[in-house]
């Protein structure tokens, strides 16, 4: 064999060695373990809701800098260059006369406010006040997105749950199957046994199937819950159940109206507005400023007798007189918007209440239910098998062993659920009183 033959065959095995082992290496990673608290952490870093209010918060807190500016002075710089015709003056346009002058020159402006009767005060407030209701927002939005977090997690867990009891559900009634069909071939049982086995089976795999899809769309929740635009598989870790909801649901209606970050944004919001109105009824009050200029005007082909600098200063009261109604407009309708607030605060606080109650009710009642749903497990395990051994004594119908088998079903997936819908509800009674961590 020549070289060049040697070659290729070595290069042929190393490919095929290659293609091997690629062929043999897991296709799929393994999923990433995840906690809940993890879950929590990683939503808060990167959910691009909170990260929209963190924003929007930011923003609101550059309005309050943007009014408070009024405080202090502002400047500003001139550069200034004319020309005109000899012994000229502007003679058109309302009652000025003012004479024109060849010239070129740069100077500077500096305005000062005195006072405005607490104008800018109130404006000042308000922009606080609403970038405090921003900042309660964030917080609102970071619950929220918790609870969906939570919410996701423990449906994904759920129907983790489930796919197991369907899986085995699966392979429990193959088992029957198999064993009516055994029978039948040996003339034991007839052919209808077979049959209703047969749809037994089916029953069972079209809920594995169904358990299937919910894992599935379970985890594209949970990946949205976290923020992430793609469908992510995690190996979750089961969570202990908390204790029972507290008996006192008035003290959890107090707790809500305390702590809720949306009655507290909507306090903010509400007294800004107010605050708004008092600074729309102080337009009618003078305004102080004092204005001071300074410059050079180097080109001395202007007319005799002008020095090449100039520099003045004075107050300015601006007092308002007449307008069109337009500042009683502007102030009766910031006031009506201020009672709009006031009046839903209070709806608001309606429904925190009302959403309270409900979620205290439902977590009391997912409570209640665990007892009960380990109790239908164990009776519908013991009437599955008094059905399996008075059936294959010949005691009974294959009807009966299918709806005890139906009814064990249904019972293991009562109790598998009822763990995780009672931690979703707890979740949501936190989320409700604003106890989320």
């Amino acid at each position: 064999m020549s070289w060049s033959h040697r070659f290729f065959v070595l290069v042929a095995l190393a490919t095929l060695n290659a293609e091997i082992a690629l062929a043999q290496a897991p296709q799929n990673p393994a999923p990433q373990k995840l906690t809940l608290k993890e879950a929590e952490a990683i939503a808060i870093r990167n959910h691009p809701q909170l990260q929209a209010a963190n924003l929007n918060a930011l923003a609101a807190s550059e309005v309050t800098t943007e009014v408070r500016s009024a405080y202090y002075p502002q400047a500003y710089g001139d550069v200034t260059g004319a020309g005109a015709l000899p012994n000229s003056r502007i003679a058109a346009g309302l009652l000025n006369n003012p004479s024109v002058f060849n010239r070129e020159a740069e100077g500077v402006s500096v305005s000062q406010l005195i006072t405005d009767f607490g104008r800018t005060a109130n404006l000042s407030e308000t922009a606080r006040l609403q970038a405090s209701a921003q900042q309660e927002n964030v917080q609102a939005t970071r619950e929220t997105v918790l609870l969906q977090v939570d919410q996701a997690y423990f449906r994904a867990l759920r129907a983790q749950a489930v796919l197991k009891v369907a899986q085995e559900t699966v392979k429990a009634r193959q088992l029957v199957v198999d064993q009516v069909t055994a029978l039948q071939q040996s003339k034991l049982k007839s052919a209808l046994d077979v049959s209703f086995a047969n749809v037994n089976l089916a029953d069972a795999q079209l809920l594995l199937v169904r358990a299937e899809n919910d894992v599935k769309a379970s985890f594209a929740e949970l990946s949205q819950a976290l923020g992430y635009r793609d469908s992510q598989q995690y190996e979750l870790a089961d969570e202990p159940l908390p204790p029972a909801p507290p008996a006192d649901l008035d003290a959890l209606v107090d707790a809500a109206l305390r702590q809720r970050p949306e009655l507290a944004g909507l306090r903010h919001e509400s007294d800004a507005a107010h605050h708004f109105a008092k600074a729309e009824r102080d337009l009618w009050l003078p305004t102080v400023s004092a204005v001071g200029v300074a410059g050079v005007v180097p080109d001395r082909q202007i007319a005799s007798g002008l020095g090449d600098r100039y520099g003045a200063a004075g107050i300015n009261v601006s007092i308002p007189i007449f307008n069109g109604k337009l500042f009683s407009a502007r102030h009766a309708e910031a006031s009506l918007r201020a009672q709009q607030q006031d009046q839903n605060l209070r709806d608001l606080e309606n429904r925190v209440t009302r959403d309270v109650r409900v979620a205290w009710l439902d977590a009391v009642s997912a409570f209640k239910r665990l007892d009960l749903t380990q109790q239908l497990l164990y009776e519908a395990n013991q009437a599955a098998d008094l059905a399996q051994a008075r059936y294959k004594l010949g005691l009974s119908s294959i009807v009966e062993l299918s709806q005890a088998q139906l009814n064990q079903t249904q019972a293991q997936i009562e109790e598998t659920s009822a763990k995780y819908d009672y931690q979703i509800r707890v979740a949501s009674l936190n989320y409700q009183t604003g106890s989320l961590p």
